[in-house]
């Protein structure tokens, strides 16, 4: 399968737009995320080849606006694509996706979106003290589960936790998006890296939310497995 960087902080050329949030592209056709501004996440979507006509599916890890910016322009873009959200976002975001003339799914558990592509349902998690619905894409590849987060709210390790539970005889080949440890000390990203390693994880590339010493205390843990996310990426998982 194959995994485009769309949007992320950074990107490897410098015509790209950069800023918060995450938009990762699978295969051509499923849009993980949107980043937090639909003029440069299409901007990007040009500049990177990508043909809107062709994205069937888009996943909406959680309603914050750095991972849903994009979304209204690019259904206006692209319509009737199915949007996939946790039941529990609101009812003015659901209705908004709807008028938009897109077919809404929401899923509380394991869903799967294509062959080998799944999306975990809502896992629970918290930002800033207040309960929040969250969930991460999986795909299923000849190396091993590969998962994407948009935040990991729920924190990266739990929602890793859900994914082996679902698939317990396949390994965790990469885990790569925001895992939220900026506002984590040493102590607590350590205790995540240790978790990660002790779940199998064989690939890192933590970005977005992460925060600059997470991530480099992840490097120094995974050293060559580990892939610094950038705009313009492409890779295979």
């Amino acid at each position: 399968m194959q995994v485009k960087v769309l949007f992320d902080k950074e990107a490897r050329d410098k015509k790209l737009h950069t800023g918060w949030g995450v938009s990762f592209l699978v295969n051509g056709e499923i849009l993980f995320d949107t980043g937090e501004k639909g003029s440069w996440l299409l901007g990007n979507m040009e500049k990177l080849g990508v043909e809107i006509s062709k994205i069937r599916s888009v996943i909406v890890s959680h309603q914050h606006w750095d991972h849903t910016g994009g979304l209204w322009d690019l259904l206006e873009k692209r319509r009737g694509v199915r949007v996939y959200v946790c039941p529990d976002f609101s009812r003015e975001f659901k209705k908004k996706i709807k008028d938009l003339g897109a077919d809404i799914v929401e899923n509380k558990g394991f869903f799967c979106v294509d062959k080998d592509i799944f999306v975990t349902g809502q896992i629970r998690g918290s930002y800033k003290g207040a309960y929040i619905a969250e969930q991460a894409l999986v795909l299923k590849a000849k190396n091993g589960l590969t998962v994407m987060t948009g935040c990991s709210h729920p924190g990266v390790d739990k929602v890793l936790e859900v994914v082996k539970e679902k698939f317990s005889h396949d390994k965790l080949y990469f885990v790569f998006g925001g895992f939220h440890l900026m506002d984590k000390d040493r102590r607590e990203i350590k205790i995540v890296v240790e978790r990660l390693k002790e779940l199998g994880v064989e690939k890192v590339g933590p970005t977005h939310c992460t925060g600059y010493e997470a991530q480099q205390i992840f490097k120094d843990a995974y050293g060559d497995s580990f892939i610094f996310i950038k705009a313009g990426m492409e890779f295979d998982v």
